[in-house]
């Protein structure tokens, strides 16, 4: 299993991981199978989308501001109850096919880190393998 660190400098952005994982399949060695990427944070997340264009990930954080607004009298008292909110909507694991050594993924997709109470230092978990 690797573990991979990253700092992020808003309190809700998208961090595009894509590199990152793709290295660690690389190093891996793997040809065929899967690399399961996990993330150990309540208030962070996991998803695949479009990475060609970066005003998606902008919009994506935007309407999850919508859904889940900083602020509102939530019961979670530690104010961060609109990041466990989008986390728990998101998810906190991704998995994507390994061919050929490479990561298979759509022409726009990337893997993006989703932080929902940041800045902060994050990681993520990957594993790669055979299925």
């Amino acid at each position: 299993m690797n573990e991979i660190t990253l700092k992020t400098s808003k309190r809700v952005e998208l961090v595009d991981i894509t590199a990152k994982v793709k290295e660690a399949v690389r190093k891996s060695g793997l040809e065929q199978g899967l690399c399961y990427i996990y993330v150990p944070h309540t208030t962070g997340a996991v998803t695949i989308n479009e990475s060609a264009d970066p005003d998606v990930a902008l919009d994506i954080a935007d309407q999850l501001n919508e859904l889940a607004p900083p602020g509102k009298s939530y019961k979670h008292r530690e104010g961060n109850a609109d990041s466990h909110i989008k986390s728990s909507v998101i998810g906190n694991t991704a998995e994507v096919f390994v061919e050929d050594g490479r990561l298979k993924l759509g022409t726009w997709q990337g893997i993006f880190f989703c932080e929902f109470d940041g800045p902060r230092t994050r990681k993520f978990w990957l594993k790669v393998g055979e299925l």
